[in-house]
């Protein structure tokens, strides 16, 4: 039990440390862990990686917040639409997908085009205009609908695709990373509500793995503050590159164990 705690911890520092610079949750890469090292079932894993959300979160936004890192008009507008899809995805989750095969193949749907999206910004980041208005409100909103939907399925709060999504639209990495972390954390903070009353209400389990979650969550409380204090000193384009590769390559293992 404690090796299990270390190691959690030790994973959640880690992970924050790595996308916390660029908005993206550590927990579309703590699943995985959660599957491979600790042998946390599914559907448990989602209200696993939502509890290591809201752990961990105020560590990046506190570390923004100190230098004024939140955009509230687009922050506002991304939650308008995240908030009521990732309660939607819940649902979803607990009554529509719970097989391990299943679960597998949706987040492989989920992590290839969010890898593609931050390689292909990667590569093309000398190239692109960085744009100083953000997309339209109504736009926004929709995004954030469709993004909460299967945030709340694969339990990432929606923010750690919203964040690809506009770096990849030209916005700036400094803008769009507070506010896709705070998207996540305040979805995450829901999304781990609606799991843990679903659970009333259903026999399938669905509490999180608690000692899991927590000890990542306060490794992620302490990569996330250092990960934003960091991000205007890391070069952007390799760290994108990085979580892009990182994120196909979880794709296609997944897909590989879903149809074995």
């Amino acid at each position: 039990m404690v090796d299990e705690a270390v190691l959690a911890l030790a994973t959640g520092v880690v992970l924050a440390m790595l996308t916390a610079p660029v908005g993206v949750s550590g927990a579309v890469f703590l699943l995985p862990v959660q599957v491979s090292l600790f042998d946390v079932p599914s559907p448990a894993v989602t209200p696993t990686n939502l509890l290591y959300n809201v752990v961990s979160g105020p560590g990046a936004l506190f570390r923004y917040g100190l230098r004024r890192g939140l955009v509230r008009p687009l922050t506002g507008a991304l939650l308008l639409g995240t908030v009521p899809g990732v309660l939607i995805g819940a649902v979803v989750r607990i009554y529509t997908v719970p097989g391990e095969s299943t679960f597998r193949l949706i987040a492989a749907g989920l992590l290839l085009p969010l890898g593609g999206w931050l390689c292909a910004r990667a590569v093309g980041q000398d190239q692109h205009a960085i744009r100083d208005a953000t997309p339209p409100r109504r736009r926004l909103v929709g995004i954030g609908l469709a993004v909460g939907v299967v945030g709340g399925v694969y339990g990432i709060g929606g923010g750690s695709l919203i964040g690809p999504i506009l770096v990849v639209w030209g916005m700036s990495v400094t803008v769009v990373a507070p506010a896709a972390i705070m998207v996540t954390f305040v979805t995450s903070t829901l999304g781990l509500v609606a799991y843990l009353m679903l659970g009333l209400a259903t026999a399938t389990a669905v509490e999180p793995a608690w000692t899991i979650g927590l000890c990542a969550g306060l490794g992620g409380l302490i990569g996330g503050y250092v990960g934003a204090w960091l991000q205007p000193y890391l070069p952007q384009r390799a760290l994108t590159m990085l979580l892009g590769v990182m994120a196909t390559g979880i794709a296609i293992a997944y897909v590989i164990q879903g149809v074995a």
